[in-house]
C-alpha cells in the first residue's frame, strides 16, 4: 500500500495533482480545500489511501494521518465510494463532519454533492459512535449558553453533541438557565 508519498507538485487538475517523486508522478485526488491550498512546483508530503477497483488503481491524499483515517471510515458506510467521501471532505471541515454525524444533523449532511436525505441518514447511522469526538470543541455564544454546554456534558454528552444542542436553542428563547437547558435536552428527545 502507498501510505505516504513526499515530493513536488508538476501539474493539477480541477480535482488532482501530480506529485514527482524521484522521477515517478503520482496522480493524487484530494479533497478540494486541499487542493486550492497548493500550487504547481508546491513541495509537499500527503498521507494516501490507495483504492484497488475492477477498473482503476487510484490514489487519494490528505493533509494528515486523521483525515486519511476519516476517509476510510467513510469509503465503509454503504453506498459511499471514494468519490463522494472526498465529496464530503471537500465540503465539511472534519470537525464539522464529526458534529454533523455526532448530532444527527441529515439537512447539513444532505446539502453534500452527491449525498441524498436516506445517505445521510445511513451515514449516520453507521457511523455514530464510531467518530472520535475528542478535541472538537464546543464554540458557547454567551456565559448562559456556556453554562448550559457544562451542565450537557456533566449529563455524559460530548462537546459536539453538547454545543449542536445550544445552537438549536431560538435567538428568541428565554434567557433563563433552567429553560436553555430544558430547551437544550429536547434537541435530544430527551424532555
Amino acid at each position: 500500500m502507498i501510505a505516504r508519498i513526499h515530493g513536488t507538485i508538476v501539474a493539477s487538475t480541477a480535482d488532482s495533482v501530480i506529485v514527482d517523486t524521484h522521477g515517478i508522478g503520482y496522480e493524487i485526488h484530494l479533497p478540494r480545500t486541499l487542493l486550492a491550498s497548493h500550487s504547481v512546483n508546491d513541495v509537499v508530503t500527503f498521507y494516501t489511501s490507495f483504492i484497488v477497483r475492477e477498473d482503476s488503481h487510484t490514489l487519494y491524499g490528505f493533509a494528515s494521518l486523521d483525515q486519511r483515517s476519516l476517509f476510510g471510515q467513510l469509503i465503509g458506510v454503504t453506498g459511499i465510494g471514494p468519490k463522494v467521501a472526498l465529496s464530503l471532505l471537500s465540503s465539511l471541515s472534519d470537525n464539522d463532519l464529526r458534529v454533523a454525524v455526532a448530532t444527527g444533523d441529515v439537512t447539513r449532511l444532505s446539502k453534500v454533492p452527491g449525498i441524498g436525505k436516506k445517505t445521510a441518514e445511513r451515514l449516520i447511522l453507521e457511523m455514530k459512535g464510531k467518530l472520535d469526538l475528542r478535541g472538537i470543541a464546543a464554540t458557547p455564544t454567551s456565559a448562559r449558553d456556556s453554562d448550559v454546554i457544562d451542565i450537557l456534558q456533566g449529563l455524559g454528552y460530548s462537546a459536539a453533541e453538547a454545543n449542536a444542542a445550544v445552537s438549536s436553542i431560538a435567538a428568541d428563547a428565554p434567557e433563563a438557565l433552567d429553560d436553555r437547558i430544558r430547551l437544550a435536552l429536547r434537541y435530544f428527545g430527551g424532555v
